[in-house]
Formats: structure tokens, sequence, C-alpha cells
């Protein structure tokens, strides 16, 4: 978004100047960039440059799945499992989404029975895997229990999110939650996403999960206010027998949960 013109010559505005000062300060979007005739200033087109390669980085780099699973066994969920897709690189993975969703071996797996499943997915940015999951894992797995039991975590990687059902099955949970980065953007390139579904199996299709998006402190989604929709969906779909359309989270309808979020207490 363009907003005023710099006279050739002249000196950009200075902060004290700029009205769009503040309003920046409340979005990661680029807004009120300064230029000078068609040409941006020097300093967005460098942001833009740092911001891209980020991004690229994101998807490109391979998630540090050792770091994962130490940060993980640390929780006392379990003996994390690591999984592969049947994507056998990175390139290839990105060429071939299908491969991404079918597993290359699932005999680690053991059949737990539990309510919760874990799955954290490299998706389309490991660095959002890298540098949220473990925590995030860690304030779910404390808004659910002891409520619900929870089996070991898995760790997929070359993963899109259906590959989680052919895990959520071997493992026999009645819920499944894949954590998997999220495709970055020119202003977010660590985000994550949560799907949850219910009774698990392959074939499942994308309108019978509930998604979590946008999941990236301070700036997006808080761990607590995340968990605290994941526990308010996975009551729900146990009581309604089913995830995705049908199910609405309702982790707002309680009064004291809703005027704690308005006050910032969440998050």
């Amino acid at each position: 978004m363009s907003t005023h013109s710099i006279r050739p010559g002249s000196s950009a505005a200075t902060p004290a100047d700029d009205p769009w000062t503040a309003m920046r300060g409340l979005t990661q979007a680029r807004i009120g960039l300064q230029r000078s005739g068609n040409a941006l200033s020097s300093a967005d087109v460098l942001q833009f440059q740092a911001d891209h390669a980020a991004a690229r980085d994101a998807v490109h780099t391979p998630m540090d799945a050792d770091g994962v699973v130490e940060g993980l066994r640390a929780l006392g969920l379990g003996d994390p499992v690591v999984v592969t897709s049947q994507a056998s690189s990175r390139a290839e993975y990105l060429r071939r989404p299908d491969l991404g969703r079918v597993p290359e071996d699932l005999e680690a797996i053991e059949h737990s029975g539990a309510d919760i499943g874990f799955v954290i997915a490299d998706g389309l940015s490991a660095t959002a895997v890298d540098t949220h999951a473990v925590t995030l894992v860690e304030t779910i797995a404390a808004e659910l229990s002891p409520r619900f039991s929870i089996a070991p975590p898995v760790v997929a990687t070359q993963a899109r999110v259906a590959l989680g059902d052919h895990i959520g099955e071997a493992l026999g949970v009645d819920v499944l939650l894949v954590i998997i980065g999220e495709r970055p953007g020119l202003s977010v390139a660590d985000s994550l996403g949560i799907y949850l579904t219910y009774r698990p199996e392959r074939g499942r299709r994308d309108s019978e999960r509930n998604c979590i998006s946008n999941i990236h402190p301070p700036d997006g989604l808080g761990y607590r206010d995340a968990a605290r929709i994941v526990g308010a969906l996975v009551v729900g779909a146990r009581a309604l027998d089913a995830s995705g359309v049908a199910l609405k989270d309702t982790s707002s309808d309680d009064p004291a949960v809703a005027e704690a979020a308005a006050q910032g207490e969440l998050g």
C-alpha cells in the first residue's frame, strides 16, 4: 500500500511526522510504504528481500527432528516416534504433495487406544515447528490432562496434514491433533496450525477436520489461547461424535473465559 511520495532531493518523513508510524505497530502487514515516484524506499525494499528470504528458508530448511524429539521426550508424554512420508526429499515433497500424505512405514507406531494423539509435522515451515511446537504441545497437554489420556507423540517429516490420518489410525486414538508448519508469507514465516480430527482414519476429508491457525506468539495466537480452543473442540467432538464443519468452537461461551480473554489475561 502506498501513501505519499517523497520528492527527489527531499528527505524522508521522520517517524514523528509519519501518520502511519503508530498503525504499523498494530499489524505485520506492509502499510504506509514510502516511495519516490514509482520506486519504494531502500529500507522497504531491503525489508521485503529479507522477509522473502526468511519465507524461502522456512520452506526449504529441514526440521530439526532430533531437537524436537528431545524436547518432546522431556515433557514426559512417552518416547516419541519419528516417521516420514513417501516423499524422499524436500524437493520431491514440494513437487509432489500427494506423496506427503502417505507414510513410508508405520511399523514403529504401537496401538495406544489413548484419547488424544499428537503428530508434530514439518509441513511448509520447519522454522515454525522448531520454534513453537514443543511449547505448544506442553501447553495443550496441560490443558487436556488429566481428563484425557495422551499417546506418545509422533514426529513426521516431509508431511502433509492427511499423513496424520494414517498415524492416528495406527495409534487408535479418539482425537488426533496434527501440529504443522503453515505456509509462510512475507510477514510471518513461523506460524503453526493445528488440525483436529475425530476418529482419524485413512480417507478422511478436509471438511471432517477443525483448524486452529496463525499460532506464533507474541504476534499471532498464543499457546494458552490455542490450548483453550483445542480443549473445547475435543470436548465438543466427543459429545458430537464428529469433527469438522459440524463442530464449532465454544471456548468463549463461558462468561468467565470470555471476560478473561477480553481483559488480555489469556494467551
